[in-house]
């Protein structure tokens, strides 16, 4: 999603801001620019593509001034072009934006009316044509930009810079995230804490409907009443929010391979260490008295939400509801006293999960997030938070926080069994045992790689793919889909084994390959018969299994994909890994952009 960053610094302005750019490469853009303030005189420069594109025009134009803003946009009001990217400016105000001006065609219809033209095609130009009418009219800077933003319906977060103002930025954020970094003598602003990761520590998250003012010397925030709020400084673990690739070719391998090691840190936090136990954050939930849960989520979050229904089903032993978030919304379900809802979202910033987590909040439920930012806006509105303790992920094809989400997610549902006396104290053990090995088993199970790699080559020439799975395996196919989908644009589907015949399997032939997820448990035999049934129309398999489930069922396959042994309750987590190595071989295969594949963003901040 667009990202925005701004600085009142005793430096050049220019590279802070293209610095702080290129660490919101992740969340996905098409164009760049940045805005200074020199001496009073505001000037702009932009590029369309990559930040490259950016810098050298720098380099042959370059701005000067110690005070500016930046932007990164992902396009959606306009395509890709100079004239659509940010700054937007007209007469004394530059502005950038994050979100969607729901009511712009309204407000360009009484901007022409004031015989006010428009130049480009976004959204974001009346917010710019607006405050430039509003100074034009005697209001100043300030008052320009908040009677603005009176005039906005939408999600956003914006940023101005006026003419004029060496020592001044003005910010709102409604329904985008926003921040505001301190540093010795000098404020940064950002979409998020890792823009600013190289310059401060010291981080303060802006809440829904904040207003702020800000000079190198005093930030002034008014929240949505217009009443001048504090608003706490936190200090940033800097691990958490560095980006650097470590000698991987891309963000996504870096993540894929690091899997064993975020895993251990991700059952460190929730584990005792004497007598094993699964310790929650303090709470109040009453862990006995949850008879369902509603989940909801979006994209991949929404397959980990799926996969622990069965989780929470089969051993917590209660009902489990999972909603794709912006569906949710908009349903409008009628929620009964006492519900327990779980929001599952790796940034914590999610445009429809946040909406449909605020509604339920408006009818009292219980809120559980489980979340990787613990300062986003989901886990703050949340009454028990679960962060997944995996540091920064860069590459938009979420892989860590996958794996981390499933992990806190089967953690949850044996807490909740303990609880309720579904399970015994051996069983729970049991369980948590398996969870402990993980990390080696994750370790084994990269160990694919290299016969992953030959696969891929060959799947890249293939235009559709097809993948079944059972059980908790059914998500782990719609997962495998879509990341095949994400980062090599071949068109690939999930589907229950179960359904095969149900459609699905007029699609087989020898240009549809069929990639099966069969881990040797009580369902495999079904899955087996369903493979056969595509074997018998010259489908092509690729068999991913066990070593003696592919002895019992390989022959016949295209090709197979040897996995460890594991127990039928963490296979999901196990299983996700070979989905991960298989998107990305071929993706290489094919060479797409893996970390930034087109048309996609890291964090959906908007509707």
């Amino acid at each position: 999603m667009c990202g925005i960053v701004g600085v009142l610094g005793k430096h050049e302005a220019a590279p802070l801001l293209v610095e702080a750019l290129k660490r919101l490469e992740y969340r996905g853009y098409d164009s760049a620019g940045i805005a200074t303030v020199n001496e009073g005189e505001l000037d702009r420069r932009r590029a369309v593509g990559k930040l490259v594109n950016l810098s050298d025009l720098l380099v042959h134009n370059p701005i000067a001034g110690k005070s500016g803003i930046g932007h990164t946009r992902w396009a959606t009001h306009g395509g890709p072009s100079l004239k659509n990217a940010h700054p937007h400016q007209a007469g004394d105000v530059a502005v950038v934006h994050n979100g969607i001006i729901e009511n712009f065609m309204n407000l360009r219809a009484e901007l022409n009316e004031k015989n006010i033209n428009y130049e480009t095609d976004t959204d974001t130009e009346t917010v710019v044509l607006l405050t430039n009418y509003f100074l034009s009219q005697g209001l100043s800077p300030t008052e320009a930009a908040k009677k603005t933003i009176s005039r906005l319906t939408g999600a956003f977060a914006l940023a101005f810079l006026f003419q004029g103002e060496d020592d001044l930025i003005v910010v709102a954020r409604q329904g985008s995230p926003l921040v505001i970094g301190h540093g010795d003598g000098e404020i940064y602003v950002g979409s998020d804490a890792i823009a600013l990761a190289h310059l401060t520590n010291k981080i303060t998250y802006l809440n829904e409907g904040d207003f702020a003012q800000i000079s190198r010397k005093k930030i002034q925030v008014e929240d949505k009443n217009g009443i001048i709020v504090n608003r706490k400084i936190q200090n940033i673990d800097l691990k958490s929010a560095k980006a650097d690739k470590a000698g991987y070719k891309h963000f996504m391998a870096k993540e894929i391979a690091e899997q064993p090691l975020t895993l251990a840190t991700t059952l460190e936090n929730y584990l005792h260490k004497g007598p094993c136990d699964i310790i929650l954050p303090k709470n109040n939930l009453k862990l006995t008295q949850i008879e369902s849960l509603t989940m909801v989520a979006c994209g991949t979050a929404f397959y980990a939400a799926l996969t622990a229904k069965y989780w929470f089903e089969k051993i917590a032993r209660i009902r489990v509801e999972v909603d794709v978030a912006s569906e949710f919304r908009y349903r409008e379900p009628p929620i009964p006293k006492e519900t327990t809802a779980v929001f599952v979202s790796q940034s914590g910033e999610t445009a429809d999960t946040l909406a449909a987590l605020r509604y339920m909040s408006s009818h009292n439920a219980n809120i559980i997030s489980i979340v990787n930012v613990i300062g986003s806006s989901i886990a703050r509105e949340s009454n028990l938070v679960l962060p997944l303790h995996v540091g920064a992920e860069i590459g938009v094809a979420s892989t860590k926080a996958f794996t981390a989400q499933l992990t806190v997610l089967a953690l949850l549902a044996l807490k909740i069994a303990k609880a309720k006396a579904t399970i015994t104290e051996n069983q729970y053990q049991k369980f948590l045992d398996e969870l402990k090995l993980m990390p080696e088993v994750i370790s084994q199970a990269l160990c694919v790689e290299p016969n992953i790699q030959k696969i891929a080559g060959e799947l890249a020439s293939y235009n559709d793919v097809i993948f079944l799975g059972r059980g908790a395996m059914y998500p782990l196919a719609m997962e495998g889909a879509l990341k095949l989908k994400e980062i090599s644009y071949i068109h690939a589907e999930g589907y229950p084994s179960g359904e095969l015949k149900h459609g699905p399997i007029a699609l087989i032939d020898k240009k549809v390959p069929v990639v099966v997820i069969a881990p040797k448990d009580t369902l495999f035999d079904k899955s087996v018969s369903n493979m056969q049934e595509v074997m018998a129309r010259s489908g092509k398999i690729l068999l991913i299994s066990c070593e003696s489930g592919l002895n019992s069922a390989g022959h016949g396959s295209w090709a197979t994909i040897t996995m460890p042994d594991v127990s039928e309750f963490t296979a999901p987590i196990i299983y996700a890994v070979p989905m991960q190595l298989l998107a990305y071989h071929t993706a290489l295969s094919k060479g797409t952009d893996v970390d930034q594949p087109r048309n996609l963003a890291k964090s959906v901040t908007v509707e």
